[in-house]
């Protein structure tokens, strides 16, 4: 922590807490804010190890080992059920090959501290190197991201290999989903998908819920776009992928999953 508060944008007159729970937090608001930069060598190692023992604790998935689809909804209308799975937990415990983030336009991460968006979960758990992939491509690109388009980093401390970012539709509170946000959200999927068959070593991606958090799309629009773009976009790629994961958070969103795969 001393070398994070020692850093030359570092906040000043910090107030170090007495507890491990409360320093922790503290590292982790520092790297929320932290700008993309070279890392201190000793102090990227630092990190890892940190990250490496929390991912040790909170114990990595194996998505072979989840329930298909085609098991737990024998009645499903998809084809390519077999291929599906609905996971409810921690995104950065699955060990897919590549997991998806809900980026912003900026693609950069989240810079509020401890704000408890998907954003923020997955550039915490993969540590400082993943905003520096970030950085670089956003860098080159020169512009922010589109809505409904994909782009694709190392995935550092997290178990995955990989992560594929893209930016979702925002649907303002109060107002009416379009046609528009119903298109722009089906690319998303579609677009994460395209990218990651061009990688031989992607063989299973999970999709957190993109846009349903404070992008504000209605969530039970969104389950039934998400397992029908991917759905179709599996029917016409057979060869491609053994495994997609919805992965959701919270129980509300796994019943509008479950819903849309009892239909």
């Amino acid at each position: 922590m001393s070398k994070l508060l020692q850093e030359p944008d570092a906040p000043k007159d910090i107030i170090m807490p007495k507890d491990f729970p409360g320093k922790r937090n503290l590292v982790k608001a520092l790297l929320n804010i932290r700008e993309p930069k070279l890392t201190d060598p000793i102090l990227s190692e630092e990190i890892d190890c940190l990250l490496q023992s929390e991912l040790i604790e909170k114990q990595i998935v194996d998505v072979e080992k989840l329930e298909t689809i085609a098991s737990i909804f024998p009645k499903n209308p998809y084809i390519q059920s077999e291929k599906l799975v609905l996971w409810q937990g921690d995104i950065t415990r699955l060990n897919a090959d590549a997991i998806v983030n809900a980026a912003n336009s900026q693609m950069l991460g989240c810079f509020q501290p401890l704000h408890a968006c998907i954003d923020n979960a997955i550039h915490s758990a993969a540590g400082p190197q993943l905003r520096d992939d970030c950085e670089k491509i956003m860098s080159i690109q020169g512009e922010l991201e589109e809505t409904g388009t994909a782009k694709i980093t190392r995935a550092y401390n997290l178990p995955a290999h990989f992560v594929l970012h893209t930016v979702g539709p925002i649907v303002p509170q109060g107002t009416g989903l379009t046609s528009k946000q119903r298109d722009e959200l089906a690319a998303c999927y579609t677009s994460c998908l395209d990218l990651a068959s061009q990688l031989e070593h992607i063989n299973s991606i999970a999709f957190c819920a993109i846009s349903t958090g404070v992008f504000g799309f209605p969530k039970t629009e969104a389950a039934y776009i998400a397992v029908n773009t991917v759905n179709q976009w599996l029917a016409e790629n057979p060869n491609s992928f053994e495994k997609i994961i919805f992965n959701v958070f919270s129980t509300e969103d796994y019943n509008e999953y479950s819903r849309v795969f009892s239909v």
